[in-house]
């Protein structure tokens, strides 16, 4: 499919009660991958997907679109927690992920403007170029060379993004530009044409171990995977388990081609760079820039609202990074669209996927941004896990991992929102001296 038109209508919504083999919460990417390995498995099977609004609706159709091998967690924690060989195991897994899920946009048909360019992440000050230097060093010491992470000088870099002030940059190949609500919705036609029932605009009131409740009725099923990401505060029991952080996205007109010859990004390369509040951008198929970034701030009690999408302070902040970022564009960047919704964080900063056999209940989720990838190869690994096959996937260290709580109010809120300032005022320290600062150090003590 070239475009999303007309495949936004909501389909299929419960009806009733209904009994399934494996009832999966949460038609998002965790969602539908599940179901996707688990249909293509074993296609006699029953698997009912539930989703409050139309699959997709999250942050899996509004990301920045980067399907990278970036994990949440670093190597170097994995390897603390696990051992050096569950850590490297992981991040190769990771970089895998990247061509299966090309794998089967091609198969399945799914045309999300799929193209493998990798990603330049650029060192615009002294601090960042450390940053950048050791983030190299430490790939090296867990066996990953030059083709898998490269320190580029300035010439290099800016060969590929041609951003103010770049002193250097790593680039990596393991990473995909798409178009994310062109995969949602694929992967949805993609699911049901192999079996699996979807229900749309069916809200989910509480899940427990053999059942789902809706307002429509009860689905009955020995397995439930809650795959509910920055919305999972919503579920009873669940206020504290995700923190939903909000990410906003601005896309500017498409750009003519004189402005690429000066921007770069021939190759579609992803791009971010050293700052401590992320930034991320793309260069899509249709030739704009889609660029979006952290700093919105964290709700009260973890709401989530629709009019919390769109911070107008941040969408500015936002068009005057680009505008910092590529004066070609000009002091007034014309920007076309502006979005933006929550994503999940686990309050250790670390993803999970597992399945407890003693109640039936699963999950997948605690992202932090970096799931477009990592949910493929959760619904992979959650298929094995539900199909009961041990496999190379089910002995990766995220499985089975338990995050603390988040801390209840107010101190969620005062914690989260600190974090955010603090962050802030590190990258604002680092612009005016060159020099690191050490209000990052206090910010990763505070958010663990």
């Amino acid at each position: 499919m070239s475009t999303v038109e007309g495949e936004l209508a909501p389909d299929d919504p419960l009806t009733g009660d209904r009994d399934a083999d494996v009832a999966i919460v949460g038609a998002g990417y965790t969602g539908l991958w599940t179901a996707y390995y688990l249909a293509v498995a074993d296609p006699s099977l029953r698997i009912a997907v539930l989703e409050k609004e139309i699959a997709g609706y999250g942050a899996s159709g509004r990301n920045g679109g980067w399907c990278s091998a970036l994990f949440a967690t670093t190597t170097a924690k994995l390897a603390r927690r696990h051992g050096r060989d569950a850590a490297i195991a992981m991040q190769r897994a990771m970089q895998a992920t990247v061509d299966e899920v090309g794998r089967v946009t091609a198969a399945e048909g799914i045309d999300c403007d799929w193209f493998r360019g990798g990603t330049v992440t650029l060192a615009r000050t002294p601090a960042q170029l450390a940053r950048a230097t050791a983030e190299v060093d430490e790939a090296r010491e867990y066996g990953f060379d030059e083709s898998h992470l490269a320190l580029l000088g300035p010439t290099e870099a800016a060969t590929r993004c041609n951003a103010e002030g770049v002193l250097g940059a790593t680039f990596t190949p393991h990473c995909a530009a798409i178009h994310p609500a062109k995969l949602a919705r694929g992967l949805v036609r993609a699911v049901r044409q192999h079996g699996v029932r979807v229900h749309e605009r069916t809200p989910v009131t509480s899940i427990g171990p053999g059942r789902v409740r809706t307002p429509a009725g009860t689905v009955r099923a020995p397995i439930v995977i809650r795959a509910t990401e920055g919305y999972t505060a919503g579920l009873p029991g669940h206020r504290r388990t995700l923190a939903p952080i909000y990410s906003l996205m601005v896309a500017t007109e498409p750009l003519p081609a004189p402005a690429w010859d000066r921007i770069g990004l021939a190759e579609r390369e992803t791009f971010s760079d050293f700052r401590h509040m992320i930034i991320y951008g793309q260069r899509t198929a249709d030739d704009r820039l889609a660029f979006g970034g952290r700093g919105a701030p964290y709700h009260f009690r973890s709401r989530v609202r629709p009019e919390y999408d769109r911070e107008p302070r941040i969408f500015d902040a936002l068009r005057d990074c680009l505008a910092e970022l590529f004066p070609v564009l000009g002091p007034e960047v014309a920007i076309s669209h502006r979005w933006g919704g929550p994503l999940g964080v686990a309050r250790d900063w670390s993803t999970s996927v597992g399945l407890d056999r003693s109640t039936g209940l699963g999950w997948a989720g605690g992202y932090v941004g970096d799931g477009v990838a990592t949910t493929n190869l959760a619904g992979r690994t959650l298929a094995d896990l539900i199909l009961g096959v041990p496999s190379e996937l089910t002995a990766l260290p995220w499985v089975g991992h338990r995050s603390r709580r988040w801390e209840p109010e107010p101190l969620r809120w005062l914690g989260v929102n600190a974090g955010l300032r603090l962050t802030n005022a590190a990258d604002a320290a680092e612009s005016r001296s060159g020099s690191a600062s050490r209000r990052a150090a206090l910010v990763n003590r505070l958010l663990g």
